[in-house]
C-alpha cells in the first residue's frame, strides 16, 4: 500500500501565505499512513518578485517550498577547517538537526562558512546579532557574498529612547521620547517586503527582531497589487493608498509619499530608492512606470506593481472598532478594581488617559504611545505571543546567532526588564493591563521561533553546549595561516605613557591600535590626552548612533587616525586586519569587561594581523586573564603545528573597505535630497511664510518651544527677502550655544568622537 507523508496536525502552520498562496515545509514530513488518506492537492505560487523583476507564476506542490537561488559569489575557495565545518554543518540541517554550535576562533572566516551553508541548503536565513555595529559590519559581508539575492539589515530604529516609566518612591513619572532614524526605518520596511516576496532572502537582524512588528498576516492582505490593463477607479486606488499610510503631497515628492497629476499617479515606496509612475486611460490603467524621483524619467515599464504598506503597523478599518470596545470593557473592569481597593488617584488617571486615547482612536486612528493597545488592536487574547519578525518567514528558515555567547543572553534577558517596567506602570494607574502584553518575546517563544539554529561562537557558554548535547564543530585554522597574537601582560604603573609610545611606533609602520578602557568617561579622556600629544586617536561607545559607529571603523582602516578607544563595543566580530595591537588597560579589574570570555574577544581582535600583539595591563595575574591567556595559548599552538605540516608562512590579508550599510543609507539620503530639491531653488512666497507660520504654532501647541521659536526667527527673516530664491537666504545662527546633542547622558559631548554636534534648524514640515 502508499504511504502518504503529511504534516502532523499539531503542526500545521500556513507560511509565505498571501492569498491562496501556501508553502509547506518538507523538513517536518512524518510518515502519517496511521491516518486517513488525504489528496494532496497542489497550488499555484505566483512570485511576487520586487518590481524590478517580471513576475512568473510557478506551479509547485504541497509537499515542500522551493529551493531558492543563493548566488554565492566566492572570492576564494574555502580553506582551513572551513570545508569541513560547511559540510558538517549543512549535513546536520539537512538531517533535522534541530540545534548546532560552530566554535571558530577569531579571523577563521566563519561568516564565510555561513554563507556556504546559506547556499547550500537554499532557505531563507536570519543572522542574529547583539549590537548594530556588528550587524552593520556583517551585512556588508553578506552582501559581497550575494550580490544578486536580498540581503537586509533590521535593527533598532530608535537613535535615542526613553521608555515610559514611573518611580513609585519619588512619585516621578517619565514620559517616553525617543528619536527615530528614518534610513534604519527604510531598511526594516525593506526588509518585510522581502520576507513575504520572495525565498533567497538573507536578514541581518539584532535583538531588536524579538520585538512586536504588527500582523504579518495584516501586512500581507493590505498589499495593493496593480496590473497593467486592470479597470480601477482613480479615486479608488487613491484610497487604498492612504489605507496603507501612504500621505499624498502633490508638492514635496518624498518617502512614503504620493502625488496626483491629472490621471497620472506618483508614488515613492517607503521602502525603495526609485518611485513609479501609474498612467491611466480613463478606468483603465493603461502603463506602470519605475521613474527616477528627481527628474520624473522612466528607468524602465512593468507590467506588474506590489506597493506594501509604508509603516508595519497596519490593520482593517473594522479592527479598530473591535478593539475600541474591547479596550472600554477592559477600563470599567480595571476601574472598579482600583475603587473596591481605595486607589481613587489611580482610578482618576487610569479614567482621564485611557478615554483621551480611545477619543483618538475612534477620530484619527491614533494616539501617543498606540503600541501599549497593540493585543487589542490586533485581535489576540490576553497573554497571547506578540507578531515579531520570526511570523514574516517560513516555517524552513535557519538561524544563525552569531558571538552567542552573548546574543543568547540579551535575548534571555529582554522580556523581565520590560515586564517590570510596565507592572509598575499598571499598578499605578498609567496604563491598562492589556499594555503587558506589548512586549518581547519570552525566552522560550523565541526557541520556538527561529527554525533550525546554529550558534556561532569563539567562546560557546554553557547554553549552547546543552543545546547540542556537548558537540561542537571546531573552525580553528585561518586560512591565511594567521596565528593568534603573543599576549604579553603589563605592569598597570605607568600604562598610558607605555602605551602612547606603543600607539607610535604602530603608527609610524601604518598599523593601527585598539584600547579598551573600563568606562566611557576613561576612553573619552584617554583620547582627549592622545590628541594633545600629537596621536590621531578617537573614541567609540554607547553615545554614538550606528551610522557613527561604523564611519568610525572604516576611518580606522583607511587611515584617518591611528587609535581608537572603546569600552565594550570593539570585542565580538570587527574586522580589522589593520590592527596590530590590542590594549587592555586595568585587565586585572575581574568583573563582566574583564571576564574569561570578554578577554578572549577582546584578544582576538588583533587575530588578523601578521604582526599582532596584545598588552594586558595588569599588577596581578586573575583566573580570568590566565584562562585566557592559556587558551590563546592553546589555540596558537595547534595553529603554528599546521602551518608547519603544510609549510604555510603567515601574512596579514588587507581586505578591501566594503561600502556597508552606511553607505546604502548615504545613497539614499543622496536620492531623496535630489528629489526634494525642487523645492530647495523655488522662490520665497507669502504662501511659502505662512505654511511656516503654522508649523510654528503647530509646535508650540505640542510645546515644542525651542523648535517654535527657531521657526519664528526663520519667518522673520523670510519675510525681509519675499521674492528672492529660497537657497540664497542663510539660516538663522542657534542662540543656544551649548553645542549640546539634546539626548543622552553626556549631551555636549563630541560627534564621532571628536567633532562637536551641529545644531540643526527646523524646516517646516511638508504636505
Amino acid at each position: 500500500m502508499d504511504v502518504e507523508y503529511c504534516r502532523p496536525p499539531r503542526l500545521e502552520r500556513k507560511i509565505g501565505k498571501f492569498g491562496e498562496i501556501h508553502f509547506t515545509s518538507a523538513d517536518t514530513l512524518f510518515n502519517c499512513s496511521d491516518l486517513a488518506p488525504r489528496p494532496m492537492a497542489s497550488v499555484r505560487l505566483q512570485s511576487f518578485a520586487c518590481p524590478l523583476e517580471s513576475v512568473n507564476s510557478i506551479a509547485m506542490s504541497t509537499q515542500s517550498p522551493p529551493a531558492a537561488q543563493f548566488d554565492l559569489h566566492q572570492p576564494f575557495a574555502p580553506s582551513g577547517d572551513q570545508p569541513a565545518a560547511i559540510e558538517k554543518l549543512t549535513a546536520g540541517f539537512q538531517a533535522g538537526r534541530t540545534a548546532q554550535t560552530l566554535l571558530g576562533a577569531t579571523g577563521t572566516g566563519k561568516t564565510y562558512t555561513m554563507a556556504n551553508v546559506i547556499a547550500n541548503l537554499g532557505r531563507p536565513a536570519l543572522i542574529l546579532s547583539h549590537n548594530k555595529t556588528l550587524a552593520a559590519q556583517l551585512y556588508g559581508e553578506f552582501k559581497e557574498f550575494f550580490p544578486n539575492n536580498a540581503v537586509h539589515y533590521f535593527v533598532s530604529y530608535y537613535d535615542y529612547y526613553q521608555p515610559e516609566a514611573y518611580i513609585p518612591q519619588r512619585d516621578v513619572y517619565i514620559e517616553k521620547d525617543s528619536s527615530i532614524n528614518e534610513e534604519i526605518d527604510r531598511l526594516r520596511l525593506a526588509t518585510t517586503s522581502s520576507l513575504v516576496s520572495r525565498r533567497d532572502v538573507v536578514i541581518v537582524a539584532s535583538v531588536s527582531s524579538i520585538y512586536g512588528l504588527g500582523s504579518p498576516q495584516d501586512y500581507k492582505e493590505l498589499v495593493i497589487d496593480i496590473h497593467r490593463g486592470e479597470q480601477t477607479r482613480r479615486d479608488h486606488l487613491l484610497l487604498k493608498l492612504v489605507d496603507v499610510q501612504y500621505d499624498r503631497n502633490d508638492f514635496a515628492f518624498e518617502r512614503g509619499k504620493f502625488r496626483v497629476r491629472g490621471d497620472s499617479i506618483e508614488i515613492w515606496p517607503t521602502y525603495e530608492e526609485f518611485a513609479y509612475r501609474i498612467e491611466m486611460w480613463g478606468d483603465e490603467i493603461e502603463r506602470i512606470s519605475l521613474i527616477k524621483p528627481l527628474s520624473g524619467e522612466t528607468i524602465r515599464t512593468v507590467d506588474d506593481l506590489y506597493i506594501y504598506p509604508a509603516k508595519h503597523f497596519v490593520m482593517p478599518e473594522d479592527r479598530i472598532q473591535a478593539a475600541l470596545k474591547s479596550l472600554r470593557e477592559e477600563l470599567a473592569e480595571q476601574l472598579e478594581v482600583f475603587q473596591s481597593r481605595g486607589k481613587l488617584l489611580e482610578a482618576q488617571r487610569l479614567s482621564a488617559r485611557t478615554k483621551f486615547d480611545l477619543e483618538m482612536l475612534a477620530e484619527v486612528g491614533h494616539c501617543p504611545g498606540i503600541e501599549n493597545y497593540s493585543r487589542p488592536l490586533s485581535g489576540k487574547e490576553p497573554g497571547a505571543t506578540p507578531d515579531t519578525l520570526y511570523d514574516f518567514f517560513p516555517e524552513d528558515m535557519v538561524t544563525f546567532v552569531d558571538e552567542s555567547h552573548v546574543t543568547v543572553p540579551q535575548v534571555r534577558a529582554m522580556y523581565a526588564g520590560d515586564r517590570s517596567r510596565k507592572t509598575t506602570l499598571v499598578e499605578h494607574g498609567f496604563r491598562l493591563p492589556s499594555a503587558l502584553d506589548n512586549r518581547p518575546l519570552k525566552f522560550d517563544e523565541w526557541e520556538d521561533r527561529t527554525g533550525q539554529i546554529c550558534y556561532v561562537s569563539a567562546t560557546p557558554s554553557n547554553y549552547e553546549l546543552e543545546r547540542t548535547g556537548g558537540e561542537v564543530i571546531e573552525q580553528i585554522i585561518r586560512p591565511t595561516g594567521l596565528l593568534d597574537p603573543v599576549v604579553e601582560v603589563v605592569s598597570a604603573r605607568g600604562q598610558v605613557n607605555h602605551l602612547l609610545e606603543e600607539v607610535r611606533l604602530r603608527a609610524a609602520r601604518n598599523e593601527r591600535v585598539l584600547v579598551t578602557a573600563l568606562t566611557k568617561r576613561l576612553a573619552e579622556d584617554l583620547s582627549n590626552y592622545f590628541q594633545e600629544q600629537a596621536v590621531r586617536c578617537r573614541w567609540l561607545h554607547s553615545e554614538l548612533n550606528a551610522f557613527e559607529r561604523v564611519d568610525l571603523l572604516q576611518e580606522l582602516r583607511t587611515g584617518q587616525y591611528d587609535c581608537l578607544v572603546g569600552v565594550n563595543l570593539l570585542r565580538e566580530g570587527l574586522d580589522l586586519p589593520e590592527v596590530s595591537l590590542v590594549a587592555i588597560l586595568d585587565a586585572d579589574k575581574e568583573g563582566f569587561l574583564r571576564s574569561e570570555t570578554s578577554l578572549i574577544q577582546t584578544i582576538g581582535r588583533a587575530a588578523r594581523n601578521a604582526n599582532s600583539r596584545v598588552f594586558l595591563y595588569a599588577d596581578k595575574m586573575t583566573d580570568s586573564m590566565q584562562m585566557a591567556i592559556d587558551e590563546t595559548e592553546r589555540r596558537r599552538a595547534i595553529q603554528q603545528a599546521y602551518n608547519e605540516k603544510h609549510g604555510i608562512v603567515p601574512k596579514t590579508v588587507f581586505k578591501s573597505v566594503r561600502a556597508g550599510i552606511e553607505s546604502d543609507a548615504a545613497k539614499h539620503r543622496a536620492a531623496e535630497r535630489e528629489a526634494t530639491a525642487e523645492s530647495e531653488i523655488t522662490y520665497i512666497t507669502l504662501e511659502y511664510v505662512e505654511a511656516l507660520e503654522r508649523e510654528m504654532m503647530s509646535a508650540a501647541e505640542d510645546l515644542e518651544f525651542e523648535r517654535a521659536a527657531r521657526l519664528r526667527d526663520r519667518v522673520g527673516q523670510l519675510r525681509e527677502h519675499i521674492g528672492k530664491p529660497l537657497s540664497e537666504v542663510e539660516l538663522p545662527e542657534k542662540s543656544d550655544s551649548s553645542g549640546g546633542r539634546g539626548k543622552g547622558r553626556r549631551a555636549g559631548k563630541k560627534q564621532k568622537g571628536i567633532n562637536p554636534s551641529l545644531a540643526k534648524i527646523p524646516r517646516p514640515k511638508r504636505g
